[in-house]
């Protein structure tokens, strides 16, 4: 059986082919250039989805934070697009397939949930777009819906911050933590909703196997943890001092003011729902994983 991967390239797509393959499944990437077990968008939209197909999963999005990419109007028709057109072509592939899969799990972001310093956010939590990201995430949310007549299961993962070595917001700061430049970024007192990357994968493949999962699952880890606590983990776990802050005014110089606010600003989700619906962390730990995080 296969499992069509949208956006299966970037950083969390090749932990989840290898965990795929390594439960029997084909890994069947839909990316912008074909390649082997990769195939077009515009493939999709000509042939549809393999025969074998018992799911689809999207993980499609243009990164939000870039450094020196500001928000401009380009930019944020790119993060649209990247999400919301890209769940749209696999929602009408399913909808098209003479024998639809069995599942359609579909990453959004915790940016649906009002940055709060005080409130914790569940699954149930009903929250009306407050900025440009959560607009984004309600639409891209959206369009992952599958017509009544389509019995596939639909299951909407809420990313929180992905951590690994290999990509995500580790590869941003990897460089001047190791070079001892490393601090708090803005106050620090911000909540980090983080989850490591092989519980991401861990939750995507516990939603494809348990027939009984429909729904909203966040995708965070069960500890969240302020900004300055990972930052203070990470540095300890690199043996580096943690001096040198990010000031505000630098995150907006960098990142621009309205971008800045995914890293100065955010949330305590805890993933409530995910925890019933049986999945079980295996990273739970800031300070473990930060120590994983140098080590591998």
């Amino acid at each position: 059986m296969s499992i069509v991967v949208g956006g299966g390239t970037g950083f969390v797509g090749k932990h989840f082919a290898k965990l795929g393959i390594s439960k029997g499944f084909k890994i069947i990437n839909v990316s912008r250039t074909a390649k082997p077990n990769c195939i077009t968008w515009n493939d999709l939209s000509r042939s549809g989805l393999p025969d074998d197909c018992a799911a689809v999963v999207s993980l499609s999005g243009e990164p939000i934070l870039q450094p020196f990419k500001w928000w401009t109007p380009e930019m944020k028709l790119k993060i649209r697009e990247s999400r919301i057109d890209k769940v749209k072509l696999l929602n009408q592939a399913i909808c098209a397939a003479p024998k639809p899969p069995g599942v359609f799990v579909s990453i959004s972001g915790v940016g649906y949930y009002k940055p709060d310093a005080h409130k914790e956010y569940t699954e149930s939590d009903i929250v009306e777009p407050f900025d440009f990201l959560s607009e984004v995430t309600r639409d891209w949310e959206a369009a992952a819906v599958l017509p009544s007549n389509v019995k596939t299961r639909l299951v909407v993962v809420r990313s929180g911050v992905v951590l690994g070595n290999d990509g995500g917001m580790v590869a941003n700061i990897k460089t001047p933590f190791y070079f001892g430049l490393g601090g708090p970024i803005g106050s620090g007192k911000q909540w980090l909703p983080w989850i490591y990357v092989e519980d991401t994968v861990g939750i995507i493949m516990h939603a494809i196997e348990n027939e009984h999962i429909t729904g909203i699952l966040n995708g965070t880890a069960p500890n969240p943890v302020t900004s300055e606590e990972f930052t203070k983990a990470y540095a300890s776990a690199l043996r580096r001092p943690h001096l040198f802050p990010m000031p505000a005014f630098v995150a907006k110089a960098v990142f621009g003011a309205e971008a800045a606010g995914v890293l100065l600003e955010g949330q305590k989700v805890l993933p409530k729902r995910t925890l019933e619906m049986g999945y079980t962390f295996k990273y739970t730990d800031i300070k473990w994983v930060c120590e994983k995080l140098v080590s591998s």
